[in-house]
């Protein structure tokens, strides 16, 4: 059974949908000129897809312009600021939000980075094309601090990579 903010949500973007209402629509003309628009959503907006909007932006800026969202966000994780600072990225102004905050705007590309908001993403034909690459969740990890830390940096690692293949792996079904 879903918990709290998720069954919730779950429920308004059922009762949105049912009214008209969807991610996607208007602000199109907002574009910035010649770039791509990129969605990376998980669950929480705490770790993976911080970093992917982080690592898109300075990797592929001139190609992309990268958000990220969550399902039920809480915060950005500490771990996740640390590591990506470690690698020359700041991330610590970015912050967790709602993927409804981003309503009405037209992204290309919808990034699902974890199974389950792959299962509740806000999906409707005409919102970007959906793409599902899970990564582990390393907010889960147990150890030392430098064990963690370690996990952080993997995800961290596999994440970049992903992010540098892009728009490449956006249309192939593996990635």
């Amino acid at each position: 059974m879903p918990y709290g903010p998720v069954k919730r949500y779950k429920e308004e973007i059922g009762k949105g949908f049912a009214q008209g209402r969807t991610m996607g629509k208007g602000k199109g003309s907002d574009r910035k000129e010649g770039r791509t628009r990129v969605l990376f959503l998980c669950t929480g907006n705490a770790c993976r897809s911080q970093m992917a909007e982080g690592w898109a932006k300075a990797l592929k800026s001139e190609e992309f312009e990268a958000f990220s969202a969550g399902v039920a966000p809480c915060y950005v994780h500490p771990r996740a600021i640390r590591v990506m600072q470690e690698a020359g990225v700041d991330i610590s102004g970015q912050y967790s939000k709602h993927v409804e905050e981003l309503d009405g705007i037209r992204f290309d590309y919808i990034v699902t980075l974890c199974d389950y908001a792959g299962e509740v993403c806000p999906y409707r034909p005409g919102l970007g094309k959906r793409i599902h690459r899970p990564f582990e969740d390393p907010v889960f990890s147990r150890g030392t601090e430098e064990e963690v830390l370690a996990r952080f940096r993997v995800v961290r690692d596999q994440i970049r990579r992903f992010v540098e293949e892009m728009p490449g792996n956006l249309e192939s079904p593996e990635g």
